[in-house]
């Protein structure tokens, strides 16, 4: 009664597709051209933080700081230079303080602090060639970047004796958004041919190659105009664009090249288009929305965290899987329906192709016996080639973003570098402690206790605000931000006993927070990722061992994904040849993100890999002959989707952002080793070393997925029964194409 009742809902799904493609397609035409209206300008109502836990004790004392000290927490650096006269001249000085005037007098400018007025030796280059003026631009994320699009021109360049170029994080900030939009913007350009190009040599036809492209395209515009909607009432990173594009394209080819896989084979069976449609929606259609449901778990659990940096992905990569999944469930059937033969129709490789392939796929069933035949010696290679590769991970140095994720020549990132390089002191090190409520006895015992700590150079005296209650002293640690010992001195000093309310921040601090936020939530993150895909896996296939084998197997795979990232980005190995500045760390949130979105993708291969296998072994119970079948007739598909998806993520890997570059070059990486080495290797030789056991499921389990379990399930032969058929000889012709 349970697969009638399935059935019964996926033929009337299909009936609903099918009945009036053309009413669907003029629905999704008209879905289209709303999404293009409401996403409109969605790229500059994106930020480009996110990184700090909003709700940490750093954060609360940089906004503390920002209200009763602005020029204690500057975004904006004019870096001065004297052209070869000392800034201390009086023409250059005169100069100083004519710009740090006219600064001042900003109306969204506060906390003007200029060397030339301050005489501070912080703000004085070692060779005194070079002087900075700091300032705050008020106002939230919109605001500052308004203000740095207007002030950045007004000062830039040459004024008088001196050049002027524009620094600071405001600043960073600003290059970071309109250098990810243009590399976007770069990258489909350079994806969209080469995708089309790959796609026709996948499918032979040029009808069919560009049915992937429509059903990215509509998830792509959906999902910007989704993300417009959210930043209503929440921030989203900027870098969440790169991620909709990636997965919009990705996932569309892999759905559409499953789907309509699928229907060429029913159509070479000798069916109707339109039953045709109805036996693949209930076939390749539930698994792939079985699949977009495990992507979507997984993205999912960057919810948890409280950095819209990670939640940004969640809302952009839910809404373009589920998208990418409606448009290959409602509008590539719609088009199946109306193309009918023509889908194979314009085959640009009939003057490449000497003969067609007489059993496509047979290579990957032969290799299929060959790794089951030596199912230990595969098992353990592929295991410990994987862990080999990830081994570099293990020396990971988490540490946060900054400038240098943008190319070298960026203007704000040269004025850090200069101010890093040439300006005393360790700015970026120092710690900073907010007090309040605390009196000058007070601050000076505190102060003597903190400047006793073990790895402090010295403390600053304290600057008070007499009309707020509050003040702030500035410590010098021995190390930089990153260094493990300056985080642990973050902790010491939080540890001091005061008689008044102190709170640490800094970016050293900043950084400690980010990381127990994250060590705190990722086990709830990891969580809801393991028990939705066991459950879904589960469903799919009714064993209580496949799901196992699926998280941990999944995990496998993306070994290599971080060994790689920190060989690579943490390290510097590559760094001239890929045009990045290496940091000696990775930013801390990253790791979470490409696991989350690595880790779903690789349940998506595994998914379409798992419902052919459970297909065969419901027809006939020949474990080794059911994993033959399974990788023969994906085995193809799988690899073509995952180089697919890999030239998209590599064109999202050619920003000039090393964050962006990272996450399209590592996710290109993961993909290739789940669907070369993990599918083709590790998944059949793990499930013949499992033998039928990989089916064993409870009693009570078994009732369960007897009852609301979905599987492929069997073709329909065109008398509406099953018919039974073995893998050595398949039921149908295969299509002369290879997909």
């Amino acid at each position: 009664m349970a697969d009638v009742n399935r059935d019964g809902a996926v033929g009337g799904w299909a009936r609903a597709v099918t009945a009036r493609p053309r009413l669907t397609l003029l629905l999704a035409l008209l879905f289209t051209a709303l999404a293009v209206v409401a996403g409109s300008g969605v790229a500059d109502r994106l930020a480009s933080g996110g990184w700090e836990a909003p709700d940490s004790e750093s954060s609360y004392a940089t906004a503390a700081l920002a209200d009763h000290f602005p020029a204690s927490q500057p975004n904006l650096v004019l870096l001065v230079d004297g052209h070869g006269a000392a800034v201390d001249s009086p023409v250059v000085a005169a100069q100083g303080r004519e710009l740090a005037r006219r600064l001042a007098a900003d109306p969204d400018i506060t906390g003007v602090t200029s060397y030339w007025d301050t005489h501070a030796p912080v703000l004085r280059a070692k060779d005194g060639g070079s002087a900075m003026i700091t300032a705050r631009i008020k106002g939230d994320d919109d605001a500052i970047a308004t203000s740095v699009k207007r002030i950045a021109p007004a000062y830039r360049g040459t004024h008088g004796p001196v050049e002027v170029s524009v620094g600071g994080s405001a600043a960073v900030r600003h290059e970071l958004q309109s250098t990810i939009q243009d590399d976007l913007v770069k990258a489909e350009m350079i994806a969209l041919p080469v995708t089309l190009v790959l796609l026709v040599m996948v499918f032979g036809s040029a009808i069919a190659a560009l049915l992937p492209l429509g059903v990215g395209i509509i998830a792509i515009l959906g999902t910007n105009a989704v993300l417009r909607g959210i930043t209503s009432f929440t921030d989203v990173s900027v870098f969440a664009q790169n991620l909709t594009t990636a997965l919009g394209l990705g996932l569309a080819i892999d759905y559409a090249l499953f789907i309509v896989r699928r229907f060429r084979e029913e159509l070479a069976a000798g069916r109707a288009p339109r039953a045709a449609v109805g036996v693949t929606l209930r076939t390749a259609g539930r698994t792939v929305l079985f699949s977009a449901l495990t992507v979507a778990a997984s993205l999912s659990a960057m919810l948890v965290f409280p950095q819209y940096f990670l939640r940004s992905f969640a809302y952009a990569g839910i809404a373009v899987v589920l998208l990418a999944a409606a448009a290959a469930l409602v509008v590539l059937p719609a088009c199946l329906v109306l193309l009918g033969p023509r889908v194979n129709a314009l085959d640009l490789r009939k003057a490449l192709r000497r003969r067609p392939a007489s059993d496509p796929g047979a290579g990957y069933a032969a290799f299929a016996r060959l790794v089951m035949r030596r199912a230990p010696l595969f098992a353990i290679g592929a295991v410990a080639g994987l862990l080999l590769l990830g081994l570099p991970f293990l020396q990971v140095r988490f540490g946060t973003a900054d400038d240098r994720q943008l190319p070298s020549a960026a203007e704000s990132h040269v004025v850090q570098q200069h101010i890093r390089q040439e300006f005393p002191g360790s700015p970026d090190g120092a710690i900073t402690v907010l007090a309040q409520g605390a009196d000058s006895s007070q601050l000076d015992g505190y102060r003597k206790q903190v400047a006793a700590l073990p790895g402090v150079v010295r403390v600053e005296p304290p600057v008070v605000a007499p009309d707020s209650g509050a003040a702030y002293l500035t410590v010098l640690p021995k190390g930089e931000a990153v260094d493990d010992s300056t985080q642990q001195l973050v902790g010491t000093i939080r540890a001091v006993p005061a008689d008044f309310r102190a709170s640490v921040t800094g970016q050293s601090a900043v950084l400690v927070d980010t990381k127990h936020a994250i060590a705190q939530r990722l086990p709830w993150a990891a969580g809801i990722i393991a028990l939705v895909t066991l459950l879904l896996v589960f469903l799919l296939t009714g064993s209580a061992v496949i799901p196992l084998q699926a998280v941990l197997l999944n995990a496998l795979s993306l070994t290599a994904m971080f060994g790689a990232v920190v060989w690579v980005f943490q390290d510097g190995h590559l760094s001239g040849l890929l045009g990045f500045t290496a940091t000696g760390s990775i930013e801390t949130t990253l790791p979470v993100l490409m696991f989350c979105v690595a880790f779903g993708l690789s349940m998506d291969y595994g998914v379409f890999l798992l419902s052919r296998i459970k297909e065969e072994y419901d027809r006939n119970g020949d474990h080794d002959a059911a994993i033959e079948f399974g990788l023969k007739r994906t085995g193809g598909l799988i690899t073509a989707a995952a180089v697919i998806l890999a030239v998209v993520m590599v064109a999202i890997g050619t920003s000039r952002v090393a964050n962006t570059k990272m996450l399209g070059l590592g996710i290109a990486l993961a993909v290739l080793m789940d669907a070369m080495v993990v599918r083709t290797l590790l998944v059949p030789a793990v499930m013949r070393l499992t033998g039928r056991a990989t089916w064993w499921a409870p009693p009570v389990l078994r009732r369960f997925h007897e009852r609301f379990g979905i599987s492929e399930g069997g073709t329909a032969a065109p008398d509406g029964t099953k018919a039974p058929h073995s893998p050595k000889e398949p039921r149908s012709p295969e299509p002369a194409t290879r997909t």
